[in-house]
């Protein structure tokens, strides 16, 4: 199930929404309210949301949530000695990174230990092809965290409801933003339910939506048609692979935007997860406006346990590449998702080198944004392409040095007629402006109420002349 699917329009949200509001709120003994029954509804809510893809999907979450509730419980103690608390810490994340191994790059493994094998004259085994559970990276990272938060010092929850409401939060369940349980923690026992957050998030939610179907989903056809052709013209190849930039950041981010608002809905503060990353004068800004609620993730609980920059210049060099690289293998069991992150890390390392600032920083505003943008196109390409030979054959193309296929000249023209223009021009202007859709909805006003309801309308009706056309994000 998706937001942006009929069921989950018309039957699941409504109901959801309802059995929520229905479920009374039980005062608690000390201060404060329980919401233990409500998060027992949400929590079987996301594993509704999350079976619908799969049933058996729900399996592994389900062995995650009691594995690490009782983990944490007896983290949680305080009579363990040190090395019994590391030893839960060990046990813990073996069991998570176990799983994401033998779901996720099992099979990447597989083709790996075959490609060796076969340099050195030997057939190879059978791959042993392995279903990979959608999300499967952003609940292991919550619980994960949740483990490591205990471990260094925070409370674990008491009600088992409280904590699988936590992992299993339908709004970020299967594309995030990755959750923080000390963030998060105070939110499971005491929560605002007002009018206005409410209408708030509503608000949000219909703007992601508008984001994803009415602009992601159309530029994702323009980056499709040009990756799909075998030697695009130069501008044509910069003409797709910017149309991939716009396509992700509409697509994730409005996922995003619609998660805030569904959690808003049911009183909770997510973690904004973007904020006009395209806007950013370098990498290292890059990367605190992009997928925040990762990059803030991988620095807490992966960047600072490894040393930081505690440890010298050159360990911190180290550290940044590695934290990235692995960034890049958690997005997809692909050599060119490693690329990806290695460029960004490269970068962030070259930044840090010269004072967490770029070589280009004397230029004017406009021409390190350009730079910085630039950078992110050429790690995007990795991103998007097949594998790592389809990445620098259409670098190539993108800077000249292949030579463009005559057929693909044929396909060019129908890039350039006005819909295509026209709706690239108005992202463009949309991920150049500063103001973000989470302020503008923090205003309510009934122009912007009526706006909102139009785009959302508008959506809805376009939604069905499309295609399913998934989350990007749900691969990871």
């Amino acid at each position: 199930m998706v937001f942006t699917e009929e069921v989950f329009l018309y039957y699941f949200l409504p109901l959801v929404l309802l059995g929520y509001f229905l479920i009374p709120v039980r005062k608690a003994s000390g201060s404060g309210s329980s919401l233990v029954w409500r998060n027992a509804w949400l929590t079987l809510a996301g594993y509704g949301f999350y079976a619908w893809f799969e049933p058996w999907f729900v399996l592994p979450m389900m062995w995650t949530n009691v594995f690490d509730y009782v983990v944490g419980g007896w983290l949680g103690r305080d009579d363990l000695k040190q090395r019994t608390r590391n030893g839960l810490l060990a046990l813990s994340i073996c069991m998570n990174l176990g799983l994401l191994a033998v779901f996720k790059y099992a099979v990447f493994a597989q083709v790996n230990w075959n490609a060796v094998l076969h340099a050195f004259g030997h057939p190879g085994f059978e791959i042993f092809r392995i279903a990979f559970p959608i999300g499967i990276s952003f609940y292991t990272f919550h619980s994960m965290s949740y483990i490591i938060d205990i471990w260094r010092g925070e409370r674990p929850v008491r009600s088992f409801p409280d904590f699988s409401c936590f992992v299993t939060l339908f709004p970020q369940l299967v594309a995030g933003p990755i959750l923080r349980y000390h963030l998060l923690a105070p939110q499971m026992h005491v929560r605002e339910h007002k009018l206005d957050r409410f209408s708030q998030g509503a608000q949000l939610f219909m703007v992601g939506f508008a984001m994803k179907i009415l602009l992601a989903n159309p530029v994702g056809r323009i980056a499709d048609e040009v990756f799909g052709m075998s030697s695009p013209g130069t501008l044509v190849a910069w003409w797709g692979t910017v149309a991939y930039a716009f396509q992700i950041y509409f697509d994730f981010n409005g996922y995003s935007v619609m998660a805030f608002g569904l959690g808003r809905m049911f009183g909770f503060e997510l973690i904004r997860n973007f904020d006009a990353p395209y806007r950013s004068e370098s990498i290292t800004e890059f990367w605190r406006r992009w997928h925040i609620s990762l990059s803030s993730w991988l620095r807490e609980y992966l960047y600072f346990p490894l040393g930081g920059n505690r440890k010298g210049e050159l360990r911190t060099y180290v550290n940044l590449a590695l934290v990235m690289l692995l960034g890049g293998l958690w997005h997809g069991s692909q050599w060119q998702f490693v690329v990806w992150g290695g460029i960004h890390g490269g970068w962030l390392a070259l930044e840090r080198w010269m004072g967490k600032t770029s070589f280009y920083a004397w230029m004017p505003r406009i021409l390190r944004i350009a730079l910085t943008m630039v950078i992110v196109l050429v790690a995007w390409v990795f991103f998007r392409a097949e594998n790592i030979s389809h990445a620098i054959h259409h670098l190539g193309c993108m800077f000249g040095a292949v030579p463009a296929v005559a057929q693909t000249q044929l396909l060019a023209p129908s890039l350039w007629s006005p819909f295509p223009v026209l709706l690239m021009g108005l992202c463009a202007v949309l991920v150049a402006q500063p103001l973000q859709s989470y302020e503008w909805a923090a205003r309510l006003s009934w122009p912007r109420l009526g706006i909102s309801a139009v785009l959302f309308a508008l959506a809805v009706a376009t939604m069905y002349t499309q295609s399913f056309n998934p989350f990007l994000y749900f691969q990871f």
